[in-house]
């Protein structure tokens, strides 16, 4: 009817009087028992759904355009992580009514997170990466539950609680010998099938992300270009969709060394693991700890991305193209393509490492 719904002390207190005029008039001819009279003249209560019922809202409706352009398993992922943050609030304050979640219900769950983060004993299970998500999580469902009923001033009871995140740190990389001398060893890889192999060796040469490079298809991989290349970019087909993490990740990494060898075996990329890097990451991470190929516990198969790094560091490569072949944000505006991509595979070449083909 073009009003937006305000309690009635709301409408006397924030609306001139030719709007409420307006209410008033439209309500002429209908019965004062309406619900639409009800609704306009705001002695109707608001809609108040559980929270749990506010999540499935969440899910269907408030957040159902950011859903489109994921895949299967990123939609998947994506719900479990808020699920979850629900379930614990269920779990230790009740499936309460949104318009009663309190300020002392948010800190009932902050207090949660707060021992799991920095117990008074004991070792830490959590970090607090994962606290200031799941926080974050409940945060955005009430503002964005409140804001799709029209109250984006509601006051936020999970405003302003998270936990200092100043431990955080990366992964460490492998040393450059370790890769050429034990992941590049003959025999090495060999007990992992053709693609998981394909992705390892690809990662160690491209520094692509684990689930960029399991997501390639024929239509991204040039081998047929002056300079072969893969291009990273979000799957645009509305059956099958796919987001890239960010708009920086879009990028042309070229194919050299032991890379440009993987996806001349693997032309049309690794279907295999599409929309399954989960399983691809538990596979190459128990491959690597049961081979050794580990140099120390803080290791994952990940860090071979951070290896490409530093090697591209330590070879003197300049720093924007660095964060262009990582996808790293650069901040500056962004004109053209940051120059061409020949001279891109001549610096990458001072960082191929050697390898036996037949590894590949």
């Amino acid at each position: 009817m073009g009003f937006v719904y305000r309690p009635l002390a709301d409408i006397l207190v924030a609306e001139p009087l030719d709007t409420i005029l307006q209410r008033v008039e439209a309500t002429f001819g209908k019965p004062p028992t309406s619900p639409v009279v009800d609704a306009v003249t705001g002695s109707a209560s608001p809609p108040d759904d559980k929270i749990s019922e506010a999540l499935k809202l969440y899910f269907n409706d408030i957040a159902r355009d950011d859903l489109r352009t994921k895949s299967p398993d990123q939609r998947k992922r994506w719900k479990a992580k808020r699920q979850m943050s629900v379930d614990v609030f269920i779990s230790l304050v009740g499936d309460k009514p949104m318009g009663e979640v309190t300020r002392d219900d948010a800190r009932v769950i902050h207090k949660y997170w707060l021992d799991r983060i920095a117990p008074e004993k004991g070792r830490a299970d959590r970090s607090a990466s994962t606290g200031n998500r799941n926080m974050g999580n409940l945060r955005i469902l009430y503002a964005d539950y409140y804001r799709h009923l029209g109250f984006p001033e509601q006051k936020n009871p999970f405003a302003d609680l998270s936990f200092s995140d100043k431990s955080k740190r990366s992964r460490p990389p492998f040393p450059t010998d370790w890769i050429r001398d034990k992941i590049f060893a003959p025999g090495a890889l060999a007990k992992l099938n053709d693609e998981a192999r394909g992705i390892v060796l690809a990662l160690a040469e491209t520094g692509a992300r684990p689930s960029e490079l399991a997501n390639l298809h024929a239509g991204v991989i040039h081998l047929d270009h002056e300079v072969p290349h893969i291009s990273v970019q979000p799957r645009d087909d509305p059956d099958d969709p796919r987001e890239i993490k960010t708009a920086s990740s879009v990028r042309k990494v070229p194919l050299i060394g032991v890379a440009l060898d993987v996806f001349r075996k693997h032309p049309q990329g690794f279907p295999r693991y599409k929309d399954r890097e989960a399983a691809l990451s538990a596979l190459l991470n128990n491959h690597f700890k049961t081979h050794k190929l580990f140099p120390t516990d803080k290791h994952t198969f990940y860090s071979l991305r951070h290896s490409f790094e530093d090697r591209m560091k330590n070879a003197r490569l300049d720093e924007e193209l660095r964060r262009m072949l990582m996808g790293h944000t650069i901040n500056r505006p962004k004109y053209g393509e940051g120059g061409d991509m020949k001279m891109w595979q001549e610096e990458l070449m001072k960082i191929a490492l050697p390898f036996d083909p037949a590894i590949v």
